[in-house]
């Protein structure tokens, strides 16, 4: 996952933005992202999923089934909260010990009072 981390961090750094940290377990990633303003988020998530995945399948050729869900939810922060954030995804494994993807988002949304249809929430 490290090399997968280190291989965002350049795409984010292109696209002028600053990764502060990645991580989560297995089924799903958290970035603790700045953007540059000017960036659209929807082509910001467009062209990180696309150039990670390509270079997935040319770095890990057993990866080749390899594929990012279609959705992704984005929540902003203040730069005040930025620590708070950071030391969640820092705690994923831990967190989801407790609950899975689902779950999670879920109650991400909840708490952001977020209106979603469960039908979308992919992850299970």
């Amino acid at each position: 996952m490290a090399r997968l981390y280190e291989y965002l961090a350049g795409i984010i750094r292109k696209a002028e933005g600053t990764l502060y940290l990645a991580g989560g377990p297995r089924d799903h990633i958290h970035l603790a992202v700045t953007l540059d303003p000017k960036m659209a988020l929807a082509d910001f998530v467009r062209n990180l999923k696309a150039n990670s995945s390509r270079w997935i399948h040319q770095t890990f050729p057993e990866l080749r089934t390899f594929a990012w869900q279609d959705g992704y939810a984005a929540f902003s922060v203040s730069h005040s909260g930025l620590p708070s954030v950071v030391e969640y995804i820092r705690r994923q494994q831990e967190h989801h010990r407790k609950l899975s993807f689902r779950e999670e988002l879920e109650k991400l949304l909840a708490k952001h009072r977020i209106a979603f249809d469960p039908r979308f929430l992919e992850g299970d």
